[in-house]
């Protein structure tokens, strides 16, 4: 069959992704989208909304181009815009939230654990949490509609807490219950022994939306698990809006029943990234204008080239050196900010050698250095090979050609070649990139 138009073009890719990727990321990234132009050598897909562009582009750009080749059987390179006319078709199809707004005071009574004071407009956005940020913004008119369940992930300290209740803050006219996982489960063991399991259905499965912080918690509660799997149903089923956090993903969730993993899976899955130099700089600007304190730059740049991974530490500095300027009646400046955080500071991270990358990719992977260094051509070895020269080009930026001196003598086009190999794997296969991270995180 000869295909034509750009849309019967993109119809086709369609069919192929379809087959891909997951149900989830196909039905949020993919579903609405649409061929704008085929140019010859460049392939135009509209998407209906901005955030997704940075998503595609980053996570399923050497598979769509792959799959683009393969149904117009030429080269050709893939491109995403924002479509207003995507955009307006898709908010045309969208069926009317189920959720509608309460009256301010019956929602009040159940938002009255949110922090006012994490709200969006206090959350600094920068390319570590900018995707997070966009979804979550975007499910608050329309609760129970889209990305439901929403599964935020990430670190201590970055941010999913904040986000979490920002979501409660801005939804004003819903009933809405933020809580922690630690405090479900106590409310839950409360109910069955005072046999008022009623009040406590009740409570959880009447509000539009339910924010559950630190859902790990729940990991290894077997009659816990049970409760939560019974409200989160009903609160589903009855087109309820769910928000969750965790500082994992579902699938390296230990301990969790199966069904509930399936669930949480079925949503729509982000991550809160370590921030950036420049997000961490914008972070203590944003503290110290709060604070009414002016702090000279290379100040806020020592501060944040010495606290990289926790925003709580990276605030909690700030406020440390602002304190011990006023108790000292000294003017701020770098030398006070050295002598504050003297002997609470953490020292800078250091890379990670080569052989320490090697050794952990060895364990990881449960071969011995020697075989994943060597020529064996198993798929087990050749797949731990790609990810440990990626990460030794990443995260130690030697030459090519010693990386590959590194696995017996390999040149530094066969680097190449199994750096973009991971790289293209990376971009359609989240669990291995969870793997990969999961691997960073062992020798950081």
């Amino acid at each position: 069959m000869s295909l034509n138009s750009a849309r019967e073009i993109w119809e086709a890719a369609l069919g192929e992704l379809q087959v891909q990727v997951s149900k989830a990321n196909y039905d949020t990234w993919l579903k609405d989208t649409v061929g704008l132009r085929d140019e010859g050598n460049i392939f135009v897909v509209g998407t209906p909304r901005a955030f997704a562009v940075a998503w595609l582009e980053q996570r399923l750009h050497s598979l769509i181009r792959k799959i683009l080749i393969g149904v117009t059987g030429r080269d050709i390179e893939i491109q995403f815009e924002t479509s207003p006319a995507v955009a307006e078709s898709v908010s045309k199809d969208t069926s009317p939230a189920v959720v509608t707004r309460r009256e301010a005071s019956i929602q009040g009574a159940f938002a009255s654990q949110l922090n006012p004071n994490y709200t969006f407009d206090s959350f600094i956005v920068g390319e570590c949490n900018r995707l997070a940020c966009a979804v979550a913004t975007s499910i608050v008119d329309k609760l129970g509609c889209i990305y439901n369940p929403l599964f935020i992930y990430g670190g201590v300290g970055l941010g999913k807490t904040h986000l979490l209740n920002a979501i409660g803050n801005a939804t004003n006219g819903y009933r809405v219950i933020y809580t922690s996982a630690e405090q479900f489960t106590n409310e839950y063991i409360s109910a069955i022994r005072e046999k008022n399991t009623g009040e406590f259905r009740h409570k959880f499965r009447e509000v539009d939306l339910l924010l559950i912080d630190d859902i790990h918690f729940l990991s290894g509660k077997k009659q816990t698990q049970e409760g939560f799997f019974h409200t989160f149903n009903d609160l589903y089923n009855t087109g309820r809006q769910i928000v969750i956090s965790c500082d994992c993903p579902p699938s390296t969730l230990p301990s969790l029943e199966g069904r509930l993993r399936s669930r949480f899976e079925g949503g729509l899955i982000v991550d809160l990234q370590l921030p950036d130099i420049e997000t961490r700089l914008a972070i203590l600007q944003s503290k110290a204008r709060k604070l009414r304190s002016t702090v000279p730059l290379d100040t806020l740049d020592f501060i944040a080239a010495r606290y990289t991974h926790n925003i709580r530490e990276l605030e909690g500095a700030l406020n440390r050196v602002i304190t011990y300027a006023k108790l000292t009646q000294l003017p701020l400046s770098l030398e006070l900010s050295q002598a504050a955080l003297e002997g609470i500071t953490p020292p800078p991270p250091q890379p990670p050698s080569a052989n320490l990358i090697i050794e952990e990719v060895s364990n990881y992977f449960g071969i011995s250095p020697q075989q994943l260094t060597g020529r064996d051509k198993g798929k087990a070895f050749v797949l731990a090979r790609q990810v440990a020269m990626y990460l030794i080009r990443e995260e130690t930026k030697q030459p090519l050609s010693l990386i590959g001196k590194l696995f017996s003598g390999r040149d530094h086009s066969t680097v190449i070649h199994n750096c973009k190999q991971l790289t293209s794997k990376l971009n359609s296969d989240p669990l291995l990139l969870q793997q990969v991270l999961n691997i960073q995180n062992h020798y950081y």
